[in-house]
């Protein structure tokens, strides 16, 4: 069982621009999904094409993911960033969400998201945004 932690990183529209300088930077694979690609039809038409999701996974160990904040939604440059775990290692990662939502409070809870992965959010006691993302059921 395996646990990615990353750093997420949110915009304002151009998270694209910001993904594809990093890539340049850091080499690397970089996949991006917009709203439009994963069906998000609770955003503006506006914002169909920025990105929902975006991912950089370098092979020297970097991993960065991105995604655009719309426009109805808060967004504090400076307070833009979140941190991400990932994987496959349900009960850990649960356990985590637990811990970490029982200091502070809990934004999203865990459910099935679209993608097909278990998906939830909270801040800490210290006001730290963690996102948790559990690998669902590989075919």
């Amino acid at each position: 069982m395996t646990i990615t932690f990353n750093p997420y990183l949110n915009f304002r529209g151009n998270a694209r621009q910001a993904m594809e300088f990093y890539q340049k930077v850091f080499g690397g694979e970089l996949n991006i999904g917009t709203f439009r690609d994963y069906e998000r039809t609770d955003v503006p038409a506006e914002v169909q094409d920025q990105v929902m999701h975006a991912r950089l996974t370098a092979p020297n160990g970097i991993n960065i993911m991105a995604s655009d904040i719309p426009a109805n939604e808060d967004l504090t440059i400076g307070d833009n960033i979140t941190l991400s775990l990932t994987g496959d290692d349900d009960a850990t990662l649960r356990g985590w969400y637990e811990q970490l939502s029982k200091s502070g409070h809990a934004t999203q809870p865990l459910i099935q998201a679209s993608w097909g992965d278990t998906f939830g959010m909270c801040v800490d006691g210290f006001g730290i945004t963690w996102l948790f993302d559990i690998a669902g059921a590989q075919e």
